[in-house]
Protein backbone atom coordinates (compact mmCIF):
# COMPACT_ATOMS: atom_id res chain seq x y z
CA UNK A 1 0.00 0.00 0.00
CA UNK A 2 1.28 3.51 -0.89
CA UNK A 3 0.65 5.61 1.92
CA UNK A 4 1.54 8.87 0.04
CA UNK A 5 -2.05 8.20 -2.25
CA UNK A 6 -3.82 9.01 1.35
CA UNK A 7 -2.22 11.80 2.11
CA UNK A 8 -3.89 15.28 -0.22
CA UNK A 9 -2.14 17.98 -0.94
CA UNK A 10 -3.70 21.23 -0.25
CA UNK A 11 -1.72 24.49 -2.09
CA UNK A 12 -1.90 27.73 -0.44
CA UNK A 13 -2.62 26.09 2.68
CA UNK A 14 -2.86 27.71 5.46
CA UNK A 15 -1.19 30.70 3.94
CA UNK A 16 0.04 31.05 0.66
CA UNK A 17 3.16 29.00 -0.48
CA UNK A 18 2.43 26.05 2.01
CA UNK A 19 1.51 22.94 0.62
CA UNK A 20 -0.30 21.61 2.92
CA UNK A 21 -0.26 17.60 3.98
CA UNK A 22 -3.62 16.81 4.84
CA UNK A 23 -3.99 12.89 6.22
CA UNK A 24 -7.84 12.89 6.52
CA UNK A 25 -8.36 10.51 3.72
CA UNK A 26 -5.84 8.18 5.41
CA UNK A 27 -7.99 8.83 8.67
CA UNK A 28 -11.10 7.98 6.43
CA UNK A 29 -10.04 4.68 5.01
CA UNK A 30 -9.34 1.53 7.51
CA UNK A 31 -7.20 -0.45 5.86
CA UNK A 32 -4.94 2.73 5.11
CA UNK A 33 -5.50 3.34 8.83
CA UNK A 34 -4.22 -0.09 10.46
CA UNK A 35 -1.62 -0.50 7.93
CA UNK A 36 -0.32 2.65 9.07
CA UNK A 37 -0.34 1.65 12.95
CA UNK A 38 1.41 -1.88 11.50
CA UNK A 39 4.09 0.33 9.93
CA UNK A 40 4.30 2.33 13.08
CA UNK A 41 4.68 -1.04 15.21
CA UNK A 42 6.72 -2.45 13.15
CA UNK A 43 9.19 0.06 13.73
CA UNK A 44 8.85 -0.25 17.52
CA UNK A 45 9.89 -4.10 17.91
CA UNK A 46 11.98 -4.80 20.60
CA UNK A 47 11.01 -1.71 22.14
CA UNK A 48 9.10 -1.09 25.66
CA UNK A 49 7.39 1.97 26.10
CA UNK A 50 5.28 2.89 29.15
CA UNK A 51 3.88 5.93 27.51
CA UNK A 52 2.81 7.51 24.43
CA UNK A 53 2.71 10.98 24.17
CA UNK A 54 0.95 12.91 21.38
CA UNK A 55 1.24 16.41 19.97
CA UNK A 56 -1.92 18.42 19.62
CA UNK A 57 -4.09 17.73 17.98
CA UNK A 58 -3.09 15.69 14.62
CA UNK A 59 -0.66 13.87 16.71
CA UNK A 60 -3.96 12.34 18.86
CA UNK A 61 -4.98 10.08 16.22
CA UNK A 62 -2.45 7.72 15.80
CA UNK A 63 -0.60 8.43 19.24
CA UNK A 64 -4.12 7.00 21.02
CA UNK A 65 -3.90 4.03 18.51
CA UNK A 66 -0.17 3.16 19.18
CA UNK A 67 -1.00 3.58 23.06
CA UNK A 68 -3.77 0.68 23.05
CA UNK A 69 -1.23 -1.61 20.80
CA UNK A 70 1.44 -1.35 22.84
CA UNK A 71 -0.59 -1.44 26.26
CA UNK A 72 1.10 2.23 26.72
CA UNK A 73 -0.44 5.02 28.73
CA UNK A 74 -1.81 8.41 26.72
CA UNK A 75 -0.15 12.01 27.06
CA UNK A 76 -1.44 14.42 25.04
CA UNK A 77 1.13 17.96 24.62
CA UNK A 78 -1.26 20.71 23.83
CA UNK A 79 -1.28 24.68 23.93
CA UNK A 80 -1.74 26.53 26.53
CA UNK A 81 -4.88 26.80 28.94
CA UNK A 82 -6.19 22.98 27.74
CA UNK A 83 -4.96 21.26 30.44
CA UNK A 84 -7.00 21.19 33.33
CA UNK A 85 -4.45 20.36 35.87
CA UNK A 86 -0.72 21.80 37.01
CA UNK A 87 1.20 22.07 34.10
CA UNK A 88 4.86 21.96 32.96
CA UNK A 89 5.55 24.39 29.96
CA UNK A 90 7.55 24.85 27.30
CA UNK A 91 8.31 27.85 25.23
CA UNK A 92 9.50 27.55 21.55
CA UNK A 93 10.45 29.82 18.75
CA UNK A 94 8.29 30.12 15.41
CA UNK A 95 9.72 31.74 12.25
CA UNK A 96 8.03 34.80 13.38
CA UNK A 97 7.74 34.82 17.38
CA UNK A 98 7.14 31.84 19.68
CA UNK A 99 4.69 29.44 20.87
CA UNK A 100 4.21 27.52 24.04
CA UNK A 101 3.35 23.88 24.95
CA UNK A 102 1.89 22.37 28.11
CA UNK A 103 2.01 18.45 29.85
CA UNK A 104 0.58 17.99 32.98
CA UNK A 105 3.23 17.58 35.70
CA UNK A 106 2.37 13.74 36.67
CA UNK A 107 1.84 12.74 33.23
CA UNK A 108 5.13 10.63 33.28
CA UNK A 109 6.89 9.23 36.03
CA UNK A 110 10.80 9.11 36.33
CA UNK A 111 12.53 6.49 34.29
CA UNK A 112 9.36 6.06 32.41
CA UNK A 113 9.98 4.97 28.38
CA UNK A 114 8.07 7.44 26.53
CA UNK A 115 7.40 7.36 22.38
CA UNK A 116 6.75 11.23 21.51
CA UNK A 117 4.25 10.79 18.17
CA UNK A 118 3.40 13.85 16.28
CA UNK A 119 1.66 13.72 12.36
CA UNK A 120 4.38 15.55 10.88
CA UNK A 121 7.60 16.94 11.43
CA UNK A 122 8.33 19.64 9.62
CA UNK A 123 11.29 22.56 11.26
CA UNK A 124 11.56 20.46 14.19
CA UNK A 125 10.23 23.10 16.94
CA UNK A 126 7.24 21.74 17.91
CA UNK A 127 8.27 18.02 18.80
CA UNK A 128 11.67 19.40 20.28
CA UNK A 129 9.90 21.43 22.83
CA UNK A 130 7.55 18.32 23.74
CA UNK A 131 10.69 16.53 23.87
CA UNK A 132 11.92 18.44 26.44
CA UNK A 133 8.40 18.91 28.29
CA UNK A 134 8.93 14.65 28.64
CA UNK A 135 12.35 14.74 30.23
CA UNK A 136 11.33 17.53 32.50
CA UNK A 137 8.99 15.16 34.47
CA UNK A 138 11.18 12.45 33.93
CA UNK A 139 10.80 10.56 31.30
CA UNK A 140 13.71 9.11 28.95
CA UNK A 141 12.28 9.04 25.39
CA UNK A 142 12.74 6.04 23.62
CA UNK A 143 11.83 7.19 19.49
CA UNK A 144 10.26 10.34 18.05
CA UNK A 145 8.17 9.23 15.19
CA UNK A 146 6.41 10.80 12.60
CA UNK A 147 3.76 9.97 9.58
CA UNK A 148 5.04 12.92 7.48
CA UNK A 149 8.52 14.28 7.38
CA UNK A 150 8.89 17.46 5.27
CA UNK A 151 12.68 16.21 4.63
CA UNK A 152 13.53 19.85 3.01
CA UNK A 153 12.78 21.60 6.42
CA UNK A 154 15.39 19.64 7.88
CA UNK A 155 13.33 19.48 11.23
CA UNK A 156 15.35 16.16 11.63
CA UNK A 157 18.78 18.39 12.67
CA UNK A 158 16.70 19.41 15.91
CA UNK A 159 16.33 16.12 17.03
CA UNK A 160 19.71 14.57 16.32
CA UNK A 161 20.08 13.32 20.18
CA UNK A 162 16.99 10.96 19.65
CA UNK A 163 16.09 8.23 17.29
CA UNK A 164 13.84 9.37 14.68
CA UNK A 165 11.29 7.55 12.38
CA UNK A 166 9.07 8.40 9.90
CA UNK A 167 7.11 6.57 7.68
CA UNK A 168 6.90 8.54 4.37
CA UNK A 169 9.52 11.76 3.81
CA UNK A 170 8.51 14.55 1.07
CA UNK A 171 11.99 15.70 0.00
Amino acid sequence: MDLKEYIREVKDFPKKGISYKDITPLLQDPEAMKYTVNLFMAGLKGKKIDKVVGIESRGFFFATLLAERLDAGFIPVRKPGKLPYITHKETYELEYGTDTLEIHEDAIKKGEKVLLHDDVLATGGTALATCKLIEKCGGEIVQCNFLVELGFLKGREKLKNYEVKSLLDYL
